[in-house]
């Protein structure tokens, strides 16, 4: 991992922390992450490769890392602004299943870097995963994770936005 990976991990514990504070659920709280991760994809993922167990692998992180999108997404705090639009704040349980799935990346990469390669070469050896799997893998993670979570976040926003003038109409018909 390099320096500008290591940055660019540190930016994204960042910007969870910054979400612990309210913030209003509008388009921009979905374009603007999906476009970030589509960045981080276009950086990252250039061939995905499909030898040995190497489909198994990024299979199983990129679950993982929906499994993480979805807890945190539904562990974010979302309620009914004032001004009719829907705010979220990520509350300590979202925040700490954010941060788990970043670090675990992090600590992965800082352990493989620091001794554990030939653990991990043998792994892989014997499980038959290519060493290109692996950085595809964990990006898949980092990239469903963050996906899944802000796109049921917004979704609990719409619906939570829907429900009050549906009530409202519901009211009204019946007067």
């Amino acid at each position: 991992m390099t320096t500008t990976d290591y940055l660019i991990n540190a930016g994204f514990i960042f910007m969870v922390c910054m979400q612990a504070r309210e913030r209003r659920l509008d388009r921009r709280a979905l374009v603007i992450p999906l476009v970030l991760v589509f960045f981080v994809a276009q950086q990252y993922l250039h061939t995905i490769p499909v030898s040995g167990n190497d489909l198994v692998l990024i299979g199983l992180l990129a679950g993982a890392g929906v499994s993480l999108g979805l807890l945190s997404g539904f562990a974010t705090h979302v309620r009914h602004g004032s001004d009719g639009f829907a705010l979220a704040r990520v509350g300590w349980v979202a925040g700490a299943l954010l941060i788990a799935g970043i670090s675990s990346r992090i600590v992965f990469a800082f352990i493989v870097t620091h001794g554990a390669e030939p653990a991990i070469r043998s792994f892989s050896i014997s499980h038959q995963i290519s060493a290109a799997a692996w950085p595809v893998a964990l990006v898949s993670m980092a990239i469903c994770e963050v996906t899944v979570r802000v796109v049921t976040v917004y979704l609990r926003g719409r619906r939570l936005q829907a429900v009050p003038s549906a009530t409202i109409t519901a009211v009204g018909a019946a007067a």
